[in-house]
């Protein structure tokens, strides 16, 4: 049975819904989602947190979907188990207080052991075992009524295995598996009887999870860890969240032996077999290389889609990495030339036929992965540099092992594939310390962890909003409508907690019955102004909405107190809201001019926007020329000078993407109503909930300051509007108005003026150059004449003032040069200026002979005078911060020399 098939019978068999009604079918989410917990959806249930944590009131009782999930905390055991891989689909079911266990086990039973024929997935009922947790009799029951079985043929597990939390206070329950037994030759009979609270785990390739229900009952008021917890009471309301893995249930059905070979993944491989000419299969090592390759493939091209960059930290560190192993893992196999165009393209046609934005974005998900792979063969080049300056140190020291430590900063500074470090060194006929590599992995993997547990306890606690949206309704919302509302304050807060008033100086939070104001979203800032009663005056600091449907203001009370019982008068400040009007509505004339400029893969990822001044990040991999700068500009200006219309109209989200309207990345949307702003019709059209203009012409005018990257394959553009945008030029046109009046030239001659001063003032610096070169070589012949004798050795030891880097290597091979043809020489320069070292030592080829080493000199000057070097034994160069101790570190050379030649 195809994967599509599977994921059709599954969302079939819960929208007709059986004995307990239709669910409501809900599309995937984003990978991305705005929790400060994840950096990715890693499970089903991540979208209806909100309604799970009593943040939000779900607008359905029962819905199910089939979710994208990442998981990367096991990456390196990608490939290496049926079980690990980086992205998957979520097939689960959810009830928000409406059934409960009874419903949710009829449910999964029904759907597993249905014939094919008649709908279901057909599996044999002699392979399943239902799971619970230990002590759970409800549950025990209700599987033995709901599918015959005798309670020998079900496991009682533990909280390890059988309990779900998410790891902080909130709502918790046990759970219920379904195990499939893949037969005795993927491992031992299961003595359930005797096997205690935990899974053994000899049995898990044997018999695989591929179903998990949770049964959400119970509120917990602390949560130490998977088995140690405390239970406050009962929820007020029982919730179900199931997950069912997608792959899973697939390589079940289509009698494969892993996720891997399932038929969205399997074309991947056998992709790689013809690049390679390896064959998967042939050799254990090679086959783990092959899944590699097609998880991470997949993986990637999925975060791509979703607005993920390659980086150095967060989400685009994952994505760098998963690209980067995949085309690492190729080339292990043996092939060297550019991969990803080879392969992408297969997992494309096979994912595309579910989610289509991979055929219509491709030109930007592709453009994105192959730009990050030509930039890993470049770092591949310059890592093999490294790696040959590490071997070429151990075999010159006598030994035969790179260090755990060396490796580690291959991998970790440079990027460096540990497999890559071993092969390579297998082929110099050096060993890698891989224990000491491991050791220093675990130590960042344990730091990463502690990270994660540390941001878990961040999760905010929203429960005073809530209680306050219960108890008064959610707020009356008026910022589309009007700048100012006669209101009434349903509650006033101070740090978090409930207070009766709000005296002068005060900064606190209150929340109105109605307000004009805008919350902070959608990139836009919240709206600035004052909220007065007959004795108080409070500024507005901010504004945010905590939890759905309801507005809080955080304040500064800046005269009086504020009384509860009062009248309030609420008021925007109106230039306030005109400049971020102007500025959000520029924002989305930026990005349709960027499309119209680049072509329509320029996507925005991100963007900020308050009064007068906006920016809008974009994936795209290489910096924008001038003239394409300007284009953008003028393709802006010329959509303000058209007076183009402004309006918003709501609609589902799927009219609305039939209607062509761009979302942005990451972003969280209803599913049964989206605002759609259009500037100009078809010119721009996008989701948005902020606050605009009634036409183009208002935002004034739109200057663009800047572009420049913001991480690998993202640049970011900004600009000013409106008034701002006005200053702006008028300050650039003051700075030219001066120049004319210095440089005493018309403003269309300025440019050539100053070429011509550039010009000339280049051509004295390069006479200055040779001036000071000359000078410096002329001290060649001084100090080579003067050199001290240490052994057989002509030693130079100087210090030069005033001398940086380059001048100090160009002095120190001069006086080489100049010590008798023959003899043993070494000349050490240090140069002093601007409070830095710079260090060079150079020898003669007879004094290498006798085994001076330029290296080891630097290294011992550089230690001395607070810094460090390295080279050959030909040329060495170094540095330090330490000015005060250079004639002390001279002063050691001829010790060092000594002790090198043996003099």
């Amino acid at each position: 049975m195809e994967t599509a098939e599977i994921r059709r019978r599954f969302m079939a068999h819960f929208e007709a819904g059986g004995s307990v009604g239709a669910h409501t079918p809900v599309p995937s989410a984003s990978l991305l989602l705005d929790d400060p917990n994840l950096l990715f959806v890693n499970a089903g249930m991540v979208p209806f947190k909100p309604y799970f944590l009593g943040q939000e009131t779900p607008p359905y009782a029962r819905a199910a979907s089939v979710q994208k999930c990442i998981r990367t905390p096991d990456i390196e055991d990608v490939g290496k188990t049926t079980r690990h891989g980086t992205f998957f689909e979520m097939c689960g079911n959810f009830s928000f207080g409406d059934y409960f266990k009874e419903g949710a086990i009829e449910l999964a039973w029904e759907l597993v052991t249905k014939p094919v024929a008649e709908g279901g997935f057909g599996f044999a009922e002699s392979r399943l075992h239902p799971s619970i947790l230990a002590g759970d009799d409800e549950a025990l029951a209700l599987w033995t009524k709901v599918t015959g079985l005798p309670e020998s043929r079900i496991v009682r597990l533990g909280p390890k295995e059988n309990y779900w939390s998410m790891g902080v206070p909130g709502p918790g329950g046990p759970c219920s598996e379904i195990l499939y037994d893949r037969g005795p030759e993927h491992g031992p009979d299961a003595d359930w009887a005797s096997m205690g609270p935990a899974m053994d785990p000899r049995l898990e390739d044997r018999y695989l999870e591929i179903w998990n229900l949770v049964f959400t009952s119970d509120d917990l008021s602390a949560v130490r860890s998977k088995e140690d917890f405390d239970i406050a009471g009962p929820l007020p309301s029982k919730n179900i969240d199931t997950g069912m893995g997608l792959e899973r249930v697939a390589f079940l059905l289509q009698g494969k032996q892993n996720m891997y070979e399932i038929d969205v993944m399997y074309p991947v491989i056998e992709r790689a077999e013809q690049l390679t000419g390896r064959r998967y299969g042939a050799d254990p090592g090679d086959d783990v290389r092959f899944r590699v390759v097609a998880d991470h493939v997949r993986s990637s091209m999925m975060l791509i889609a979703d607005g993920v960059t390659p980086g150095n930290e967060g989400r685009g560190y994952v994505l760098r990495r998963l690209l980067r192993r995949a085309v690492r893992s190729v080339r292990l196999l043996g092939y060297g030339d550019e991969s990803l165009p080879e392969l992408l393209p297969v997992s494309r046609d096979l994912m595309g036929v579910t989610y289509g934005d991979l055929v219509t974005d491709w030109e930007r998900i592709s453009r994105v992965a192959y730009a990050e792979e030509d930039a890993f063969r470049k770092t591949l080049a310059s890592g093999t540099q490294i790696f040959d300056l590490a071997a070429g140190e151990v075999k010159q020291s006598g030994g035969r092992r790179l260090g755990g430590d060396r490796a580690f900063a291959l991998h970790d500074t440079y990027g460096f594939p540990i497999d890559l470090t071993l092969e390579m060194a297998a082929e110099q006929g050096l060993e890698v310390d891989e224990e000491g590599f491991r050791g220093l992995m675990a130590e960042q993997r344990e730091r990463a962890k502690a990270d994660a547990r540390a941001k878990k306890g961040q999760h905010a606690d929203t429960s005073v909003y809530r209680g306050v949206l219960d108890a008064h309704g959610p707020t009356r919302w008026l910022a589309y409508e009007t700048l100012e509302t006669e209101s009434r304050a349903v509650a006033l807060l101070r740090e978090g907690a409930p207070v009766g008033s709000l005296a002068e100086g005060e900064v606190g939070e209150v929340v109105l019955d109605t307000t004009p104001f805008y919350a902070e979203s959608g990139g836009q800032v919240a709206d600035a102004g004052t909220i007065e009663s007959g004795g108080a005056t409070l500024e507005v600091l901010d504004v945010q909405r905590p939890v759905r449907g309801l507005v809080v203001h955080q304040v500064r009370v800046t005269s009086g107190e504020l009384d509860p019982a009062s009248a309030l008068l609420a008021r925007v400040d109106p230039q306030w809201r005109t400049g971020a009007r102007q500025a959000h509505s520029g924002t989305h004339v930026v990005h349709a001019a960027l499309r119209q400029v680049l072509g329509p893969s320029a996507l925005q990822s991100g963007s900020y926007n308050r009064p007068g001044y906006l920016r809008l990040d974009f994936g795209w991999t290489s910096a924008l020329d001038p003239d394409q700068v300007r284009e953008i500009e003028s393709v802006a200006q010329q959509a303000l000078r058209e007076d183009l219309p402004v309006g918003w109209s709501y609609m589902t989200l799927a009219q609305a993407r039939e209607e062509g309207a761009l979302a942005l990345f990451g972003e969280t949307y209803d599913d049964q109503q989206v605002r759609v702003v259009e500037i100009g019709g078809p010119f721009s059209r996008e989701l948005c909930g902020g606050t605009h203009v009634d036409h183009s012409s208002q935002i004034g005018t739109i200057v663009v300051t800047s572009e420049a990257s913001v991480g690998s394959g993202n640049r970011r553009i900004e600009a000013r509007t409106g008034v701002e945008g006005f200053a702006y030029l008028a300050r650039e046109r003051d700075v030219v108005g001066q120049l004319t009046t210095l440089l005493k030239a018309r403003p269309d001659d300025l440019v050539g003026r100053v070429e011509e001063m550039v010009s000339r003032l280049r051509a004295a610096e390069k006479e200055l150059e040779r001036a000071r070169a000359a000078q410096v070589l002329a001290r060649g012949a001084e100090l080579a004449a003067g050199a001290a004798q240490v052994g057989a050795v002509k030693l130079v030891a100087h210090r030069a003032e005033g001398l940086t880097g380059g001048d100090v290597r160009q002095l120190a091979l001069d006086v080489r040069g100049r010590l008798p043809a023959g003899e043993p020489g070494v000349v050490v320069v240090a140069g002093v200026a601007d409070g830095k070292v710079a260090v060079v030592a150079a020898t003669t080829e007879a004094a290498r002979d006798r085994g001076a080493d330029a290296s080891a000199i630097v290294r011992a000057v550089g230690e001395v005078v607070g810094g460090r070097g390295g080279g050959k034994a030909d040329v060495a160069q170094g540095g330090g911060t330490d000015v005060s101790r250079v004639d002390e570190a001279l002063g050691l050379v001829p010790t060092e020399v000594a002790r090198q030649v043996g003099g």
